[in-house]
């Protein structure tokens, strides 16, 4: 079952041609990539790196959004490291993702509640719940 938007904030748009061998760009110009397949010599990215890092960094969006409620300061400091694996399932292709999230400064509990409140409020957390594996721990 879908969740319908209650309104469009932001569309992204993105041309790319030529798949995993090919090239992605923006129509505002802001992203001009070339594209290579994981594991294969070359000069692009590749979709799960893109997806690393486009997680990571809504992940990180999201704990600020919700900090304000539960009265923590995200750190200045915070980072995510994030993988992607790509693999073979009984339906062809999937990916999992693993985020170690590092909060310096909080004590265990509160930066678990943090991560928790972003999990639930993080567009990239809600398109995957269900769909992956995704892991997200404490550094």
């Amino acid at each position: 079952m879908t969740t319908p938007l209650d309104k469009v904030l932001y569309t992204a748009h993105a041309h790319t041609v030529g798949g995993r061998d090919g090239a992605s760009c923006s129509d505002d110009g802001r992203l001009d990539i070339q594209l290579t397949p994981p594991g294969q010599p070359g000069n692009g990215t590749n979709p799960e790196q893109l997806f690393a890092a486009g997680y990571a960094a809504c992940f990180l969006g999201a704990m600020k959004a919700v900090s304000g409620k539960l009265n923590v300061a995200v750190p200045a400091d915070a980072a995510i490291d994030s993988e992607v694996d790509l693999g073979p399932t009984r339906h062809g292709y999937g990916i999992a993702v693993r985020m170690k999230i590092s909060l310096p400064g909080l004590d265990p509990d509160t930066a678990q509640k943090l991560v928790a409140a972003a999990h639930e409020v993080c567009p990239y957390s809600n398109a995957t719940r269900g769909n992956i594996a995704v892991e997200l721990t404490l550094a």
